[in-house]
């Protein structure tokens, strides 16, 4: 198994249990709170990452470029609205599905790629990718009408506009993460991609953390209050997000993110075993066509 794959489909294990946690956390803060602790609780376990990394490999990197630092905090800002309209996406019904909806995140990123980075797939590649879409969707709209009207009624609902702009700005996200690894000097490109993580997080609490700070100081103390679970979020914030850093940095976007698809099948196992909803065949027929989609991807890119 290629590296990057084995770090990809772990990135998608500590996202998925990340968004859990994360979930529960709306309890306690409001949308903003909730998403700002992934953040400011991450950077210590990403520094920690970060020099575990390099103390066990060495390496080194060149002096930031402007660019780089641009990249990065575009990276920041598209994954903070990217978080906050996933939050605000969960619907009617549940964690599962309100997370299925961003996942037009994996065409939307091959297609973004292959403009912006000149990124070229096989056929066979771009065919597992619309089946493993195509399973994210049937998921979405499962127990609805599959007929044209129903299937553009359920587009048009706020759930499903929300998921799908919250894919959108993932998937810039991936984009420039992975220009901002080529822009930084250096050989290692894992050790480039932890940096850029930490980087990337710091820029982000300064940037939502005082979003929060001007427009709601009572949030605040309550995110510091809740440090217990909001430590636990940043520690898999942090896992989560090295490990799509050093995927960008070895395989191309569409590639990573078609992989990540198999995060619907955690999230359906989480929602399950971890928040309690009750799981329908229609679910596991919906995993089943991802994963399906996942292997076409993997079959074409080898």
């Amino acid at each position: 198994m290629p590296l990057w794959v084995a770090i990809t489909v772990t990135a998608a294990l500590f996202q998925t249990w990340r968004t859990a946690l994360q979930q529960r956390l709306r309890g306690q803060l409001s949308l903003n709170g909730a998403a700002v602790v992934r953040y400011l609780y991450g950077v210590p376990f990403g520094l920690l990452i970060l020099g575990s990394y390099w103390l066990s490999f060495g390496g080194s990197f060149g002096m930031p470029t402007p660019y780089f630092l641009l990249l990065c905090a575009l990276a920041g800002i598209t994954q903070i609205f990217g978080t906050n309209l996933l939050i605000a996406s969960f619907g009617p019904r549940g964690f599962a599905v309100g997370t299925a909806y961003s996942k037009t995140e994996a065409v939307q990123a091959s297609i973004i790629a292959m403009v912006v980075l000149g990124e070229l797939l096989p056929i066979l590649s771009w065919m597992g990718i619309a089946i493993s879409v195509g399973g994210v969707m049937y998921l979405s709209l499962a127990g609805r009408g599959m007929r044209p009207a129903d299937l553009w009624r359920a587009t048009l609902q706020p759930a499903a506009i929300c998921g799908i702009g919250a894919g959108f700005c993932f998937a810039m996200t991936a984009i420039c993460v992975r220009k901002a690894n080529m822009e930084l000097p250096g050989t290692d490109p894992l050790l480039k991609a932890l940096f850029s993580v930490v980087l990337t997080n710091m820029m982000q609490t300064v940037m939502q953390g005082g979003w929060l700070l001007l427009r709601e100081p009572a949030q605040i103390g309550a995110v510091f209050r809740s440090w217990r679970d909001s430590a636990k979020v940043g520690a898999l914030s942090a896992a989560g997000s090295s490990c799509w850093f050093m995927g960008f940095a070895l395989a191309p976007v569409a590639l990573v993110r078609a992989v990540g698809q198999v995060e619907i099948v955690f999230t359906l196992l989480f929602s399950r075993f971890f928040l309690g909803e009750k799981l329908k065949a229609k679910d596991v027929q919906g995993a089943l066509l991802v994963v399906s989609g996942v292997v076409l991807v993997l079959a074409g890119s080898m």
